[in-house]
């Protein structure tokens, strides 16, 4: 059973035939895993994990002018972006912090996708509406229409070719195809968060004509199709060690209000040649160099440093922890911290505050796992 003001996908029904367990995330009943969060992280790092991302919010925004107001709304340059392909960028509001990191798929000359973090998604909607007001663009919310299916891991393209007939070998990373699986037309993205080569299929919510919802068809079909490969359903609990195990930021842990882009080293998201003004650009055209960065750090033996943990040079407090975990596959602690910029050249001897003890610590690059390279970028 679950809370009424909780809200569950089309899929959980699936999750519960599946023996999954739930937690409450952003709203959502979501599964946080279904064996072992062990088990499903390295079926996705040496096979494949089959993820519901559905509390992800969707917001379409279409018109003659829907680029220019990506463009004045966002930090990227979207009208840069070509029909067919995505880009990674951030909502930041007029002083430079991120309200929302997102990913934007150009779908057609006028018409765009804009995918938000589930925590998030009612603020973006809100607020590129608003931002949209003086363009000729219309904003859509459609992520209660929307259903979403990941699949990552090395077998994932096997699995989803299989699964769709189609022809993956051109499907470039940050690009999106239509395609059919089980019926059901899906907008097919080479797109993840995992740090392997993966898939994200959008799929609009309802009911089939044979009365199967099609976020259910495509799981299942998704399902019978990586049985040989390896494929295992995948909850919250692995997505989240396999993205800090890659090095990605998670809203509300690396990236808040109280940061800019730059603060996360991720200031060439920032494009200050695009056409025109944007929201936050006086602001961070003003930023110097951060006070506090964004490192990796690297841990001994098995004690990982969580999320809150202070972080010490000596006797000296100089950062905090925002992830960390006892990485699964390179099998030692990982964490990833806002240090003082004095501190963050790589090889810095570090410690933590493990409750009450100190471990040692190093700064190290990221990301820490990087899988071997592909052409498809």
């Amino acid at each position: 059973m679950t809370d009424s003001t909780v809200k569950t996908t089309p899929l959980h029904e699936v999750h519960a035939e599946l023996g999954a367990s739930f937690t409450e995330f952003a709203g959502w009943s979501m599964p946080v895993r279904y064996s072992s969060e062990l088990a499903e992280h390295r079926a996705v790092r040496e096979a494949a994990g089959q993820f519901d991302l559905s509390h992800m919010g969707e917001i379409e925004v279409t018109g003659a002018e829907a680029a220019r107001a990506l463009d004045y709304a966002l930090i990227g340059n979207l009208s840069g972006v070509k029909a067919g392909r995505a880009r990674y960028t951030m909502l930041c509001d007029t002083d430079g912090g991120v309200l929302d990191d997102l990913v934007v798929y150009r779908l057609a000359e006028k018409r765009f996708l804009v995918v938000a973090n589930a925590g998030n998604a009612a603020l973006v909607s809100k607020e590129l509406r608003e931002r949209s007001e003086q363009f000729d663009a219309t904003v859509t919310d459609v992520g209660d229409h929307t259903a979403l299916i990941a699949v990552q891991g090395p077998a994932s393209a096997a699995i989803v070719a299989e699964a769709s007939g189609a022809e993956l070998d051109g499907l470039r990373y940050y690009a999106s195809m239509r395609a059919t699986v089980a019926g059901h037309e899906v907008l097919l993205a080479r797109t993840g968060y995992t740090g392997e080569d993966g898939f994200e299929l959008f799929v609009g919510t309802g009911e089939g004509a044979d009365g199967t919802a099609p976020a259910v068809a495509v799981w299942r079909r998704l399902a019978e199709a990586g049985a040989s490969h390896g494929l295992v359903p995948s909850g919250l609990a692995c997505r989240d060690t396999l993205r800090l195990e890659a090095g990605m930021p998670l809203y509300g842990n690396e990236l808040t209000a109280a940061r800019t882009p730059f603060h996360a080293n991720l200031g060439k998201v920032v494009k200050f040649d695009k056409p025109g003004d944007f929201v936050g650009r006086a602001a961070l055209e003003r930023e110097g160099e951060p006070d506090v960065v964004l490192v990796g750090l690297r841990g001994e033996g098995r004690r990982a440093p969580r999320h809150g943990y202070r972080v010490l040079h000596g006797d000296r407090e100089v950062g905090e922890i925002t992830s960390g975990a006892l990485s699964p596959t390179l099998g030692y602690p990982i964490a990833m911290a806002y240090v003082t910029a004095d501190v963050a050249e790589p090889g810095t001897a570090l410690s933590v505050d493990i409750r009450g003890r100190t471990a040692a610590v190093e700064v190290v690059s990221l990301p820490f796992y990087r899988r071997p390279s592909t052409s498809k970028g």
